[in-house]
């Protein structure tokens, strides 16, 4: 498995180096250069694993056994997830009327990112360790990214993580479960704007090679694949919870209703229903609704500015994950991709070409 640019610029690279960039080089972000594809009778296989087994199973065919052996990613995985507090790591609650609640909440700080953070902290733990290498993480965050990337990485020798948190927009206690951190690789900063500003500096050194280079900086935002990987299971398992039964054909669809700010948990639900899992996705957005527009209309293109709301952490005009999305559904087409986030990057906005439009829309609503 190798991964590719959504831009189309850098050649490919494994899983390792995905891993250990940000944004790709030109600008983009890394994508398999294959979506693996599963036939129902492996749908049927998977209904039986438990959400940990599914990690497993998924993280296996994104990652080649050669470069990390299957026992040792299990325990990578068994590592990731010992500080969960629900035995089953997420639970659905069932509700009334068929809706049901996928509860993703049960790691250390209680959010969602907990799950695909703890799983990419170990890796990066993994590869450091084996090559002896240290790496500066750069995180911007809107409220819950930045508490779970530095619990995913506190204490650890090997890495010193840097985050930038929009002064006074982030709830109390996110604040808190950031700033209160003591060890000494962990640094946090507030800083006077809104979250998608806090992007502009940080995708800047990215952008500067040779200070990338220098100081080995890597993300951990969901610009970062491995953390879009891991979610891709969140899918697959609501997906095994809900569908009444896997002896029908064609297999029946589950409707999956994401809550969305930049966009990572949605794209990792595109990827699986491209592997062949029958969902229908529905982006949840608050009034900073890019993606809504996106999809009802085509209009990819920023409002007047960041609106603060009560769910801070979806507080974000600039979802970055649309390239990915962007990029998937129009067929891998880089040059098409890169064409489109360039003009987006001069005119702040864009209207998507018709037939990529109708295959976004066919893809999820809002």
């Amino acid at each position: 498995m190798q991964y590719v640019s959504t831009r189309g610029g850098v050649g490919a690279v494994d899983f390792e180096a995905a891993l250990f960039s940000g944004y790709a080089p030109d600008g983009g972000l890394f994508m398999p250069q294959r979506i693996p594809s599963l036939d129902a009778a492996a749908l049927r296989r998977w209904s039986r694993l438990s959400y940990r087994q599914l990690v497993k199973e998924l993280c296996s065919l994104f990652i080649p056994a050669a470069l990390v052996p299957p026992s040792t990613l299990n325990d990578l995985v068994d590592r990731a997830f010992s500080r969960f507090r629900h035995k089953d790591i997420v639970h659905l609650s069932r509700l009334k009327g068929g809706l049901n609640v996928l509860e993703l909440w049960h790691g250390v700080t209680y959010a969602f990112k907990d799950l695909s953070l703890s799983c990419t902290g170990q890796f990066l733990q993994y590869f450091l360790e084996k090559k002896q290498k240290h790496v500066t993480v750069l995180v911007g965050t809107s409220g819950d990214t930045g508490s779970s990337a530095i619990e995913s990485v506190r204490g650890q020798k090997n890495m010193d993580i840097f985050v930038l948190l929009p002064k006074g927009l982030c709830t109390q206690i996110q604040e808190l479960q950031m700033t209160t951190v003591i060890e000494d690789n962990v640094h946090v900063f507030a800083a006077r704007g809104n979250s998608d500003e806090i992007d502009e500096p940080i995708r800047e050194l990215f952008a500067d090679l040779d200070f990338a280079r220098k100081h080995n900086l890597m993300s951990l935002n969901s610009v970062n694949w491995s953390r879009i990987m891991v979610q891709i299971a969140h899918h697959f398992y609501a997906y095994f919870q809900c569908a009444p039964s896997l002896d029908a054909t064609p297999l029946p669809v589950v409707e999956i209703v994401v809550p969305t700010g930049g966009g990572g948990n949605i794209t990792a639900g595109c990827i699986a229903q491209k592997m062949g899992l029958p969902i229908r996705l529905v982006a949840a957005v608050n009034s900073n609704d890019i993606l809504h527009r996106t999809v009802q209309h085509g209009d990819f293109s920023l409002s007047q500015g960041v609106k603060a709301t009560l769910a801070s952490a979806m507080d974000i005009q600039e979802p970055y994950n649309v390239e990915r999305i962007l990029w998937l559904l129009s067929g891998s087409d880089s040059r098409g991709t890169r064409a489109l986030m360039e003009q987006f990057s001069v005119s702040r906005g864009l209207k998507l070409p018709q037939a990529l439009h109708r295959k976004v829309s066919s893809y999820m609503g809002t």
